[in-house]
């Protein structure tokens, strides 16, 4: 397959036209999807090229037209709904939790419901308290909902195409700072399996376990973990449930510490997951005790000069791994470093190509 760059949101648009394409039962509705901007450019053209009865925009009535898409995914097509806002999706939870998961379960796996539902989360610009929520600890817990959340354009593309082919209902997450971001992506059709995390950086003193936009700051902490003499291994989970505990735990036992970075509240959510699973199989393997960076337990704030001190940034990332490692002096250097950026300027946007949302 040859290989080229392409945009995050190239990617997805690339993945949800090429199975268009060859699935006619696959059809695309959401607000705005045939707006001139696309949904971040995701669905760009594809109202020109399949026509009205298969690009639909729909009404702010986000409960019924998750049940229509359900329904006609038990009828034999495949829907892809997508929300420009992860937020809005909480109006349509009864629809997915008491339809659309248990379906399945319901008749004996007769019938099912392979229905993809996007989800765009994330911060900056201001967003604030209603428009900066993640999900996917929460869609996670109920049993029969598929939750992936990919890092890079590469998976993107290729776990797009595997929740459009499955046969259960999934929520696909990106986060709105990786739209802009590009990577090698094939240009022929190809899958990344869900349920399967992928180890990005071999490591051999701690275990860092990350999700979506989390992973990038575990790169960049990484390069500076590597200046201090330390070696960091990365795994991107890419797939929230089902987890991948084989690749975690292997990990652990291998490193014997682990840092989880989520991108979601600290509390009843992912990173507790993980460290349960670490106490519970791998606890005699354990350097020391487990640690995870995630937000805290209150909503956003919408000024830039409370955000700073809400998101976890690089320098929090090297600090706590600093900790793992016994290296509290040098850990404090890393805080103070933090306090210092976090005071100077906004960090609310990505990068200065990034302009915001809309």
């Amino acid at each position: 397959m040859s290989k080229r760059e392409l945009s995050y949101a190239a990617a997805i648009k690339e993945a949800t036209e090429q199975m268009m394409e060859i699935c006619p039962e696959v059809y695309l509705m959401g607000l705005g999807v045939p707006d001139p901007k696309g949904i971040f450019g995701t669905t760009l053209g594809l109202k020109e090229k399949f026509g009205p009865k298969r690009v639909l925009d729909m009404p702010v009535s986000e409960n019924a037209l998750t049940g229509i898409a359900i329904g006609s995914a038990l009828l034999g097509l495949r829907p892809i709904m997508t929300h420009q806002r992860a937020d809005f999706f909480f109006l349509a939870l009864d629809q997915m939790v008491n339809n659309a998961a248990k379906w399945s379960f319901m008749f004996g796996k007769q019938l099912q419901v392979p229905l993809v539902v996007r989800l765009i989360l994330g911060r900056g610009w201001g967003q604030g308290p209603q428009h900066s929520q993640s999900l996917h600890s929460i869609l996670a817990h109920f049993p029969g909902l598929k939750v992936v959340m990919p890092s890079n354009a590469y998976d993107a593309k290729g776990l797009l195409v595997s929740s459009i082919e499955d046969s259960d209902p999934v929520i696909f997450i990106e986060h709105r700072w990786l739209h802009n971001i590009k990577g090698e992506v094939p240009q022929g059709l190809y899958r990344e399996p869900i349920g399967k995390a992928k180890i990005l950086k071999e490591g051999r003193d701690l275990t860092i376990v990350g999700c979506s936009q989390m992973v990038l700051e575990a790169f960049k902490a990484e390069k500076i973990l590597k200046e201090l003499g330390l070696s960091a291994e990365i795994i991107d989970l890419r797939t929230i449930a089902p987890l991948d505990k084989k690749t975690i735990l292997a990990s652990i036992k291998k490193t014997g510490r682990l840092l989880v970075l989520d991108p979601d509240w600290l509390s009843y959510g992912l990173s507790a997951e993980i460290i349960s699973l670490a106490a519970e199989e791998a606890f005699r393997f354990l350097k020391a005790p487990p640690k995870r960076m995630a937000y805290p337990d209150e909503p956003s704030p919408t000024s830039w000069a409370l955000a700073n001190y809400y998101y976890p940034i690089v320098e929090d990332i090297v600090s706590g791994s600093l900790c793992l490692m016994g290296k509290e002096k040098e850990a404090r250097v890393f805080e103070e470093k933090s306090l210092q950026k976090k005071a100077l300027a906004p960090l609310d946007v990505p990068d200065a190509s990034f302009t915001g949302p809309f």
